[in-house]
Parts: C-alpha cells; structure tokens; sequence
C-alpha cells in the first residue's frame, strides 16, 4: 500500500500559509522545554503576521515530488532547495532565526548581531535571509548584522551578493574566513569570541551578540518538515515509511523527529536512514558501533576495495575521502540521540564514496530530472553534492538491504553548480586569525555607523 500527492505529481507546501499556526506551535513548544542559557537570545517568537513578513518567508516552501519507484521501493523528493539565492535547506531555519531577531529588535528597541560558524552553507543561507529582510523591509542594517566565519576550505562554496557587493552592507556584514586547515576549528573560535566580546559589543555599540549555532535553532523550523509531510504525503496505515539525509549532525532529521511528536501518534513511527562520507562518517561509526574498514589497493584499477562492511563504500578514490566540505563535523553531539531513535524505530545508515556517486550520476539524474530537479550533464561542475550523496546512500541502501521500506522520503538538502551562483569575490573576505580576530571582527563590524568613522 503507498500514499500519493495531492495531485499525483508534485506539491508545494507554504511555510506561512498551511503551515504558519504549526510553526509558531513547534517555536512554543522549544521555548517551553528549553533549558535557560547564560548567552542572549531572543524569544522563540515570530512577529506578527504581515504582508511583509509572508514575502520574506515566500522563498522557503515546501516542495514533494515523485522520484518513481527503486525495486519494491516507492521514492519522494523532499525538495528543500526552492531558494534561489542559496539552493539548500537551510534557508528555512535561517529565515527563522533573522525572523526572531527581528522581533526582539521591534519588541525591544535593541540592536541584534548575529553570528554563526559554518562550512559555507549556513553561512551563505544567514546571510541571504538578513539580505532580504532589509530588502523586504523587516529590518534595517542599523537593527541587525551578521558576521559569520567559514573555514579556508569553504571558500568556493561561498556566495556572493549584495551583501558582499555593497560596500556599506560588506562592512556590516563581514563573512569571515578563519585561517587553518582544520574545519572544526570555526566552531570553538566562534564561541571563544562571542564569550570575549558580547558586553563590550552591548555597552559600546547596542549590540545583543546571538551565536546561533545550537539545536533548538535549528529544530524548531526543521519541524516544519513533518508537518508538510503530514499534509502532502501523509503516511498510510501499514506502510513502512524511511526518511533519507545527508548528514553532519542530523539537525534536520532530529527537527523531523521533533515536529512528528507534535502531530497525531501514529502506528507507525517514521524511521531514519544516515548517508554520511568518510572523512567524517561519524554518526553511522557511532550507530553500529565500527570503524571505516581496512581498504587494500586493488592493482589493476587502483582504487581501494573492502568487502568487510555493508555500511562503508565498497570502492573509493581513497579511503579518508573528504566529497563535499558540507560534513565536516566529527563526534557530534546529536550522535546518541539519533542512534537511540534509529535503534528504538528502526532505519539505519551508510558512507558513500565519490566514485559510487559518479557511478551512480546518470541513474540519478534521470531519477531528479523526473522530480523536477535538474543536475548539471557534467558532475564536475558541482559544487554542492548533498543531493547527489543522498540519492546514491538510498540506492546503495537498498542494493545491499541496509534500507528496508515500502517508502522512502528523500531530503534534498543541497544541491547547486557553477552556474547556479556567483562567488564571493577575495576581496570580500574578511581573512581572521582564531578567535582573537573574529572577535575584533565582530566589533569592527558593530562600530560601523553606530559611533566611529566609517
């Protein structure tokens, strides 16, 4: 038995039309169960419903569309990319995150400064949002800011805009690119500064600092996912249903996890299916409990072949393959709570290699093309492979029995080439050493306009 579209094909979902009550819903019910923090942040709160605040959330619906049938397994895109100006899913809890400092601006006359580690991804999607805030008028640059730091690998990934474009906004605004080869490194420098400057950038400036990388942020707009699912392609009794995502640290699937807790109980709880690389593999490492397999050369073709483990790529370029800087966090924090949702309601995971994703590329570009998502003809010219690994994860799965359902929803999280963006330019790096100078950063951003020369 399988569910369908409301129209067969594909479906579109509106995150303030349909889906805005449920939204403000999931925002409540994280501010009722959150924790007190020692950093500032705002409410989990929305401003009121306007015509400008529906134009600024208008770029992050929803969209369901049949991939067809793999097997005994019915496929559905989940399509969360409809942003133009970043391609991925995190447009939608970015703009959740700019909404909400917004409102404690209007609320409460304060300046707000948003700061965020990345890989590139979020960063490009916070700065997006903020970009169309001032554009659709919900705030001013004077009100709200953003500095975000990526690491050095990040670097062609990063979009440019007018926010990198426009010398005023540039120098409110800094994207900053911390120096090193380690990417994790963005992570601790953000916190190390946000800890050193957020009183002086107050009491010198008006400037609340919101480092917003923590999961709540994050889960409360990811809900919105089970909530669209639960009107487009809601789950038939009996049917076993999987949901597939490439992951870092699982902040979708666990935001899916938490917006079907707000729903209805139903018979069958949706499972979980991790498609991870090997350079940072892991949460698939914590969820079965191994270790990437030994790989030996294989002397005719060159690559690295095991055929110890299912869950690990049975042939790669090489074995501590890094395919998209996207996943770059290791032991993440979300680890036990996944394994112990997986292993309660059952899914699984694998790793993926850049050699199946390549062997894999045309099957899967047909498959998208029926979907209405269009991959380049040349995989070269990819800079985003969230979508691509995702998709061969699921075939790979359920080549080798690892995944296990009548249905299988795809979370397209990420998907843009070359011709897709224009790259920020070097001379709109804010190049920084440590937390030291992102923290001089920070401040260098906030005295812009607001009491020093600019």
């Amino acid at each position: 038995m399988t569910t369908g579209l409301v129209d067969s094909t594909s479906m579109s979902v509106s995150v303030l039309g349909e889906l805005g009550g449920r939204l403000r819903q999931a925002l409540s019910a994280t501010a009722a169960q959150r924790r007190p923090t020692t950093g500032f942040e705002p409410a989990f709160a929305l401003p009121e419903p306007s015509d400008r605040l529906a134009e600024f959330f208008a770029v992050t619906d929803l969209r369901f569309a049949e991939l067809g049938p793999v097997a005994d397994t019915r496929l559905v895109l989940l399509d969360l990319m409809g942003n133009p100006g970043t391609r991925t899913v995190k447009s939608l809890a970015s703009h959740v995150i700019v909404a909400r400092a917004v409102r404690h601006a209007e609320v409460t006359g304060e300046r707000v400064m948003i700061l965020t580690p990345s890989s590139a991804n979020k960063a490009t999607a916070l700065r997006d949002a903020v970009l169309r805030a001032y554009r659709t008028g919900l705030a001013t640059p004077e009100q709200l800011r953003i500095v975000t730091v990526v690491p050095e690998a990040a670097r062609p990934k990063l979009w440019g805009s007018e926010l990198s474009d426009d010398p005023r906004l540039a120098a409110r605004n800094p994207l900053c690119v911390l120096g090193g080869e380690d990417a994790g490194q963005v992570k601790p420098a953000a916190v190390e500064a946000a800890k050193s400057c957020a009183t002086e950038l107050f009491s010198r400036y008006g400037f609340r600092l919101w480092h917003t990388l923590e999961l709540d942020n994050y889960r409360c707009a990811d809900a919105v996912r089970a909530f669209a699912e639960d009107t487009a392609v809601p789950c038939a009794p009996g049917v076993v249903r999987a949901h597939a995502h490439a992951v870092s640290s699982a902040f979708g699937l666990l935001g899916h996890h938490f917006g079907s807790t707000l729903l209805p109980e139903r018979a069958e709880r949706p499972q979980y299916f991790l498609v991870q690389h090997l350079a940072t593999a892991d949460m698939v490492q914590s969820l079965y409990g191994t270790t990437v397999p030994a790989y030996r050369e294989d002397p005719v073709t060159r690559l690295y072949r095991q055929d110890d483990d299912a869950h690990y790529p049975a042939a790669t370029f090489s074995p501590t393959e890094e395919l998209d800087s996207t996943f770059y966090t290791r032991t993440p924090a979300t680890s036990p709570d996944m394994n112990e949702i997986i292993r309660r309601d059952g899914g699984g995971g694998v790793v993926v290699s850049l050699y199946e994703c390549l062997a894999r590329y045309a099957e899967i570009r047909a498959l998208l093309a029926g979907g209405g998502v269009r991959l380049p003809a040349d995989p070269r010219a990819l800079r985003e492979w969230s979508l691509v690994m995702v998709m061969t994860g699921v075939l790979t799965g359920i080549d080798r029995g690892l995944l296990r359902a009548d249905e299988v929803i795809v979370h397209g999280s990420g998907s843009y080439a070359d011709d897709d963006f224009v790259p920020l330019s070097a001379r709109s790096v804010c190049e920084v050493e440590g937390s030291a100078g992102l923290g001089r950063a920070l401040l260098e951003a906030a005295a812009v306009g607001t009491g020093s020369a600019e």
